[in-house]
């Protein structure tokens, strides 16, 4: 392989190859120890380097890490997530797992996990070893605060409720799993009844009177309904269950309350239940002026 084709395959992977990546296109290690003399490449660990001209991202850093605890490691939880965009911003630590045997260098940059996963449950995305999507769906989701809503959105676009149980059962004894089966449970079921109930015990638990459940106005049942306000508060469960005509009908429903003079409130079960303050907080602001 030319050198033009290795800086390709590096192309491929932000820049960063390793040494045993570079000896398998036939560069020896005097070679490679030559490009990091000559400043055309950095080391960035040992035995993983990165062209100069290459920007130190958040990919390359991850990218790195990974390659650095060796070739059976591989990112998970909101590492993995990241890596699948399944989030917008990366983690501040990089989220690795090596096999329970092996033993790896604490890193302060690095939460390493001690894990053998199954076969099944791993993948390559860019070149890069991580967990499987939804592998990855189920250990992030217990881990980052608005980890329930990800889910939701994984399961709108980017995988299906089979496959996270599939993955859950292979998986069930991970540090996790406990919350991420109660997670399933409310995603199967869609989470409107628990959503409301959580709700009303809010309100109850807040001292929040004068409140009606299932009201009805316009033809429509609101959840919950200040009356005197004309506020109506509506829960809505997990988005994967509702379609598109689902959210055509659900847009032109709060449509025809506003115009005939409610203020609507919209929560959902994430809001409910990992959010309760704020929610209880922006329905005391939409009394205020009342009380």
């Amino acid at each position: 392989m030319t050198v033009k084709e290795v800086h390709a395959a590096m192309a491929k992977q932000d820049g960063v190859i390793t040494l045993a990546q570079a000896r398998t296109a036939g560069m020896s290690n005097t070679a490679v120890e030559r490009r990091v003399a000559s400043g055309e490449w950095v080391r960035l660990h040992q035995g993983v380097f990165l062209r100069s001209d290459r920007e130190r991202s958040h990919a390359v850093s991850l990218r790195a890490a990974v390659y650095s605890a060796g070739a059976d490691a591989v990112a998970y939880g909101p590492s993995a997530a990241w890596w699948h965009r399944l989030l917008e911003r990366p983690p501040h630590q990089h989220w690795i797992t090596i096999p329970k045997q092996r033993r790896l260098s604490r890193s302060t940059q690095i939460r390493l996990r001690h894990r053998d996963v199954h076969p099944a449950d791993v993948g390559t995305v860019r070149n890069l070893r991580t967990t499987s999507l939804p592998l990855t769906v189920l250990e992030a989701a217990v881990e980052l605060r608005a980890g329930s809503a990800m889910m939701d959105r994984a399961l709108q676009r980017r995988t299906n409720l089979r496959m996270l149980e599939a993955a859950h059962t292979r998986n069930s004894t991970r540090a996790g799993a406990a919350r991420a089966g109660r997670l399933l449970l409310a995603a199967a079921d869609g989470g409107a009844s628990e959503a409301e109930r959580r709700f009303q015990h809010l309100l109850r638990e807040r001292g929040v009177t004068g409140w009606t459940e299932h009201f009805w106005s316009c033809g429509f049942e609101i959840d919950v309904a200040f009356v005197r306000e004309r506020i109506a508060v509506e829960i809505d469960g997990w988005a994967w269950h509702r379609d598109a005509d689902r959210f055509a009908r659900d847009a032109e429903r709060q449509n025809i309350l506003v115009n005939a003079g409610w203020r609507v409130l919209r929560f959902t079960w994430h809001h409910v239940v990992f959010e309760p303050e704020v929610v209880i907080g922006a329905v005391i602001d939409a009394l205020a002026p009342s009380w």
